[in-house]
């Protein structure tokens, strides 16, 4: 149970105090991290208390958020879904199947009671006098300011703008006459029926889109500024359904087909490195496959950088290029000059007409949600930090971040971390600890100060456009963000609390 204390109001909260509401931890978000953490904190650390804080009228994050025609993911099931919750549907699932696991995983543990829905947090304050963060939100239903104090804080938020989408500022956007859209802000009313259609990208969210709204548009023509890697295959596991064919349990299908998953991912990943033009020619004839030999797939389907460089975007039973050799779709490669009337003008002279321009242009990286966050008085320049393996940073106290993998699903990286925040939970109480701070031990004054993320490791726009809000990182371990699973594994686990890496008082 949490603990209630009535104090004066907030700046600009209003007349009259306001009751505070005590917990040991508080996470931030109710997506799949969010989730997953709840699970972790019940089961790991049942002794203590915990709320849940979502902005949101109900769980999902982005499959919650997103309303956009096709919503699924673009990782399977078996590693994107929990370790501790079967997944027993095709391994590509829609935002709603998704969304009904979640939902099965708070069922079963009891977690809704520790959910608050409709609160946007505004503040979040670390004092070291009394080792505790409060925590200001408004209720979205009443717009009544609520207060939350805990002693430690977990960041679950995401790592995008849910508001608002990205969307270059081309020049003349405000002269075209038609209808634009973000795929992330997704309108209600939108009928596409018999429509000219422009999606301008060509990654996840384009591939995701296009052949959901294909059979009803007049024609979709996906403008890309440069080709992107896409890989396919059928939305199906041979290996997990024979093994249903056998009667196995299915907790014991989910724990092999998940390892035989990340073996098979860890091969194609390492081979990317290792022969480049290996992965690059084997997934260009994927494309080839299904689009015949007259298609130009060296101008359209062929990137100039290596596989694995940005995510890759998979392809279930090749639809997106179904659609392209029906005639329902078809693929444009050139750059934008400017916006017209009546549709696109681009650089080759070419215009394209549409009614409606869907913006698949990616999003803005949000960092702590947006959050304005106070350590000891002093505004937090989270820049200004450097990480603690990906998931707390220096001088700033009882606090972990989730900022999932890359390369391999989000949710692998949510559980290590639930994981190892339990444990460090569990250390601090064992040394009777109130406060725990990563600090940089005198050695690592040596090593230099990089940015977040190596761009020729990896480098997707939203990455590169947002570089300047996040921690930065040393060349060692212990300081930064691994992208590298099938390492993590074993790492953080194993990692020691009393390397001198976390300052505990």
């Amino acid at each position: 149970m949490s603990q209630t204390a009535t104090v004066a109001a907030a700046p600009g909260a209003g007349a009259g105090p306001i009751s505070t509401e005590h917990f040991d931890v508080l996470i931030v978000g109710a997506g799949i991290s969010g989730i997953g953490g709840a699970y972790h904190l019940s089961t790991q650390c049942p002794d203590k208390t915990f709320v849940v804080l979502e902005g949101l009228e109900s769980f999902g994050g982005t499959w919650l958020m997103h309303k956009y025609p096709g919503i699924r993911s673009d990782s399977d099931l078996y590693t994107f879904g929990y370790r501790f919750k079967p997944w027993t549907g095709a391994p590509i699932a829609t935002a709603d199947e998704i969304r009904k696991y979640m939902g099965e995983v708070i069922e079963d543990n009891d977690l809704d009671r520790h959910i608050r829905y409709g609160h946007r947090i505004t503040n979040a304050t670390w004092s070291s006098a009394i080792n505790t963060w409060t925590i200001d939100a408004i209720r979205t239903d009443t717009n009544e300011h609520v207060r939350f104090t805990t002693n430690f804080l977990w960041m679950c938020q995401g790592y995008y703008r849910h508001s608002q989408g990205y969307t270059p500022d081309w020049p003349g956007l405000d002269r075209y006459q038609g209808r634009i859209v973000h795929p992330q802000t997704w309108p209600d009313d939108l009928d596409l029926a018999g429509k000219q259609v422009i999606v301008i990208g060509s990654g996840a969210t384009a591939a995701t889109l296009v052949p959901a709204i294909a059979g009803d548009c007049a024609h979709v023509t996906v403008l890309q500024r440069s080709p992107t890697y896409f890989w396919t295959g059928r939305n199906a596991n041979e290996l997990a359904d024979t093994l249903r064919e056998l009667d196995i349990n299915e907790e014991w299908i989910h724990e092999i087909v998940r390892r035989k998953v990340l073996h098979d991912q860890q091969v194609i990943t390492q081979l990317s490195f290792d022969e480049p033009e290996l992965v690059k020619h084997e997934l260009i004839e994927g494309v080839r496959s299904f689009l015949g030999p007259d298609y130009d797939v060296e101008k359209h389907f062929t990137p100039q950088y290596r596989p694995w460089r940005q995510r890759l975007a998979f392809v279930p039973d090749g639809d997106l290029f179904q659609g392209i050799k029906s005639g329902k779709a078809s693929m444009v490669t050139d750059e934008i000059e400017s916006f017209t009337e009546h549709g696109i003008l681009l650089k080759s002279g070419e215009e394209l007409s549409a009614d409606v321009i869907i913006t698949a242009t990616g999003f803005n990286l949000s960092v702590l949600g947006d959050i304005e966050f106070t350590i000891d008085d002093k505004p937090l320049v989270f820049n200004d930090t450097i990480t603690y393996r990906g998931m707390m940073f220096t001088g700033v106290p009882n606090m972990a971040w989730v900022f999932g993998y890359f390369r391999a699903s989000w949710t692998l990286r949510a559980d290590l971390i639930g994981d190892f925040v339990c444990r460090l939970l569990s250390h601090m109480a064992e040394l009777g600890a109130s406060r725990v701070t990563p600090t940089l031990r005198a050695s690592d004054a040596q090593l230099p100060v990089l940015a977040w993320m190596d761009p020729e490791n990896f480098n997707p726009g939203y990455l590169m456009r947002g570089m300047h809000l996040l921690p930065q990182r040393l060349d060692a371990p212990e300081w930064q963000h691994s992208q590298d699973y099938w390492v993590e594994k074993d790492s953080l686990p194993a990692a020691d609390l009393d390397d001198g890496c976390l300052t505990y008082e």
